[in-house]
């Protein structure tokens, strides 16, 4: 009898929205990794279809369905993809109601994954947190740029958010995510390379999240940065964003500069691996609907480190 009443449950269904082209197959891989039994994909799509398709999905399955059905939001745009979270949330009521996660690009755990790192080599290396400690963070207009920002400053960070082409545009920015996210953000020009090194120069956190395969930071720019306790870096593609910055460096010396911590690429994405799976289980292991976004995940991936 209890095989026959296992046999009725309904499968767990992942519908996976995104604005792209192609949704992308690590995230799709991720969640039936996770548990997920059936992924089905949705892309090209637009804020105003969103209510559409969570009512089309949590309408046809019954409380207990429901309860067995969850929605992923990708993309590439970290502000498009929170409206689209918020306006799922709104489309359902009770008993209609399924879990929702957020993560365009994997940038909400990337960024989480990174910064939850940095707040632990600060307190394993040097016994101190990032409250007050000045940050500096390449790539900030990017979404792990842009997250890692807000995270960081939620930790007590003075956070800097380095513009590379046009401050206007990144003061913007920082101005935006500051009220949103009531955190203090500041914009800095960092459009050559003599700028770049007067950023870094009184910094204590590096966060390197620009563009792959491209060198941000050089090791003269390193020597130079006296109060430097860690630079950290997401770009897997060589070269690193960071001169002398291993890919899978969890914390060691820098080579150049060895007084200087280093957070690597695939240390970082290891970390991001194992944070995203976790919050796919969250949302089929809940007793009831649960609706993650970037400061979720950075809420976990502090627990995970």
């Amino acid at each position: 009898m209890a095989d026959q009443l296992i046999a009725r449950e309904k499968p767990y269904i992942l519908h996976c929205i995104t604005t792209q082209k192609h949704f992308s197959p690590f995230d799709a891989n991720m969640a039936c990794d996770a548990g997920y039994e059936t992924v089905f994909t949705y892309t090209n799509a637009c804020l105003d279809e969103i209510s559409g398709l969570v009512q089309d999905a949590i309408f046809s399955r019954g409380p207990r369905g429901v309860w067995r059905t969850g929605i992923f939001i990708g993309g590439r745009d970290m502000d498009l993809a929170m409206e689209m979270l918020e306006t799922a949330k709104k489309s359902m009521f009770p008993p209609f109601q399924v879990s929702l996660f957020a993560d365009p690009s994997g940038a909400f755990t990337t960024g989480a994954a990174l910064s939850a790192h940095v707040v632990s080599t600060c307190h394993e290396h040097f016994n101190t947190s990032l409250k007050g400690k000045r940050v500096v963070v390449f790539g900030a207009s990017g979404p792990v740029g842009s997250c890692a920002s807000v995270m960081c400053a939620k930790e007590g960070a003075d956070v800097r958010m380095v513009a590379h082409s046009s401050v206007e545009k990144t003061t913007k920015l920082a101005e935006k995510y500051s009220a949103a996210y009531n955190v203090k953000l500041s914009c800095v020009d960092g459009s050559d390379d003599a700028k770049k090194a007067a950023i870094i120069a009184d910094a204590e956190i590096l966060l390197c999240c620009a563009a792959a395969g491209v060198r941000v930071i050089t090791t003269e720019m390193l020597l130079n940065a006296k109060n430097l306790l860690i630079a950290a870096d997401v770009n897997a593609v060589p070269p690193a964003g960071v001169e002398g910055l291993d890919a899978m460096s969890d914390g060691l010396p820098i080579k150049g500069a060895e007084r200087i911590r280093g957070l690597g690429a695939l240390a970082i994405g290891s970390r991001k691996y194992n944070l995203q799976k976790k919050m796919f289980q969250m949302m089929l292991d809940s007793d009831s609907s649960v609706a993650l976004d970037f400061l979720s995940a950075y809420e976990v991936a502090r627990k995970l480190s």
